[in-house]
Parts: C-alpha cells; structure tokens; sequence
C-alpha cells in the first residue's frame, strides 16, 4: 500500500505542477499570439507600402513614356516644319506661273528657275540626288525600269534616268528609276 501511496502522491504532485503552468502556458500562448499578430500586421503594413509604391511608379513610368511620345512629337514636327519652311517660295513662284500669262517660253523658264530653287532647298537639307547617268547599275540606288540593247555603250550602264532617285548623308530615300544598257556584244568577248 506504500507502493500506492506513493504512486497517488507522485500522481498528485503532477497534477498540481501541470495546474500550476497551466496559467503560465496560456501566458506564453498569449504572448505568442500577440507577437504572431503584430507580426502580420506589420507585414500587411510593409505589403501596402510596397503596393503603393509600386503604383507610384507605374504611374510615373506611363506619365514618362507619354513625356516622351509627345516630345518625340513635337521634335518631328519641328524639323517638318523646317523643311517645309524651304519650299514654301518654290510654291509660291509654282502658284505666280500658274497666274501668268506669259509666252511657252517663258513658263517652260520660269519652271526651270523653280526648280533650281528647290533644289537648293534640298541641298540646304543634306539631300543629295543619285548619280545615275553615266553611272554603272548598283541594284542598291537604281531601280531598273527596263535593260534596252545598244552596241555603243558598255553593259549595265545607265544611259537614261526616268525619275531621280534621293539620299540624305548615307541614306536612300527613294531610288533612282532608270533605263539600263544590255550590251550582247561585251558579254560575248
């Protein structure tokens, strides 16, 4: 019976020290608890503040790219508006030939002198025409329009330019349409 005894004493002491850090564990639940929730609302706090900050900056990238598209705008129109403003006498010389009622002669002169004129605009604007007649055929600035049959002139030679082709600096801006020499004769020797 001392066996029982001590076992109901031993049971008893367990009891109690289990009772006794019941109040004490429920302490450090709460504690955990209270620590788990700051936690999270710190990190809900953090997830806001980047979400804010990330449509912050959304926004300003869109408000740059359309900075910049109408920058990009404007620039375009500018330099339009240069070239332009070098052919706004050629057209005014064009609509003085169509009022005047001059001789052939004198329309077919006062043409060739506005032309002139608007090739020095170009000029002024680094355009350039395609050397063309004369000239060997180079497929990367003429445009064959047809290959015709002549003894006297050396094959793939340009004798003929039907529209002048333009580059600005390095840059073609339209090829020159031309009239090429077939030459039987040289392909044979």
């Amino acid at each position: 019976m001392e066996n029982e005894q001590k076992m109901n004493d031993t049971q008893n002491q367990e009891t109690a020290a289990a009772v006794a850090d019941e109040p004490q564990a429920e302490a450090i639940s709460q504690v955990e608890a209270s620590n788990t929730n700051d936690e999270l609302e710190r990190v809900k706090a953090e997830r806001d503040a980047l979400t804010d900050r990330m449509a912050r900056l959304q926004a300003e990238f869109d408000n740059a790219r359309k900075r910049e598209a109408r920058e990009r705008q404007e620039f375009r129109d500018f330099a339009v508006s240069g070239a332009v403003e070098q052919f706004l006498p050629a057209l005014d010389n064009f609509q003085l030939a169509l009022k005047s009622t001059g001789s052939a002669e004198q329309l077919r002169t006062g043409v060739e002198l506005i032309v002139k004129q608007m090739e020095e605009a170009l000029r002024s604007l680094n355009v350039q025409p395609v050397e063309a007649v004369g000239a060997a055929f180079d497929p990367r600035v003429h445009e064959a329009l047809e290959m015709v049959e002549r003894p006297d002139l050396p094959d793939h030679q340009v004798f003929d330019e039907v529209r002048r082709g333009y580059r600005i600096k390095d840059r073609l801006l339209r090829p020159a349409l031309v009239r090429i020499v077939n030459n039987p004769q040289q392909k044979e020797a």
